[in-house]
């Protein structure tokens, strides 16, 4: 799994007022496996945004959150359990303006989905940001991804980034509607690895981030071979690999 690649730009602020951000999305599986390795992932990425996918949502689901934040230099945005999984963290260079949980229609006999959304800043950059899981099942999943599209536009930000598990390939209907309204940041730049599942054996591309198109994508996959971030961790942290992105935000 490891390979040798250059790193993503760090993150800055631009004279011009635009700011360099690192983004990470990543399925966490509920924190039901090595935590240490998980922290020590999200860590070495340094992201300025986790965008975060099964976050815990039961039993002391917040205090769980918490450390993982804690562990791996972030601090809680939103989501968790009140967005039925999706969750967003961030680093002390974010200023937050706003957050918001949203629920998305139950389907009877499904699990309930939902989105983690924010909007931020990083200096002069302003961005809205949003985390989803979407569905198994293929229907509501096609409607899902319409939500996702409106419930951007409703962020009211000329700039934004959304991310998840998408539960399609980049082939499928709904994965292709968000690539035709939105950039696909690994197709855009890619960078780092392409397939994100499963993280013991890497086949298929179901998780990614996409951008609004004012946002310059720098480089986009998954963060293999790179400073701090081993195979043996990724493959024990979850069942997922993560997408790290690097993006700049125009100064608004």
């Amino acid at each position: 799994m490891a390979t040798s690649l250059p790193l993503l730009p760090a993150s800055r602020t631009e004279p011009d007022g635009s700011a360099v951000i690192r983004v990470l999305s990543y399925n966490i599986r509920s924190m039901r496996d090595d935590t240490t390795a998980l922290a020590r992932v999200i860590g070495a990425c340094a992201p300025d945004l986790v965008l975060i996918q099964e976050a815990p949502r039961f039993f002391r689901w917040r205090k769980k959150l918490a450390r993982l934040a804690a562990a791996s230099g972030q601090v809680i945005l939103s989501g968790g359990a009140t967005a039925a999984g999706p969750a967003l963290l961030a680093s002390l260079r974010a200023t937050v303006e706003r957050t918001e949980d949203v629920l998305l229609p139950l389907t009877p006999g499904l699990h309930r989905r939902g989105f983690a959304t924010a909007v931020v800043r990083f200096g002069s950059a302003r961005l809205g940001v949003l985390s989803c899981h979407l569905s198994l099942q293929r229907e509501e999943r096609q409607a899902q991804g319409g939500m996702l599209l409106d419930r951007l536009a409703a962020l009211g930000v000329e700039h934004a980034v959304a991310g998840g598990d998408l539960n399609e390939h980049p082939t499928g209907r709904t994965f292709r509607r968000l690539a035709e309204g939105l950039q696909d940041c690994r197709a855009t730049a890619p960078w780092g690895g392409e397939y994100t599942s499963t993280s013991s054996d890497p086949h298929q591309r179901i998780d990614a981030l996409f951008a609004t198109a004012g946002v310059e994508v720098l480089g986009c996959g998954v963060p293999l071979g790179q400073p701090g971030v081993t195979e043996s961790d990724l493959r024990a942290a979850t069942d997922h690999l993560p997408v790290l992105a690097a993006l700049r935000v125009p100064a608004s």
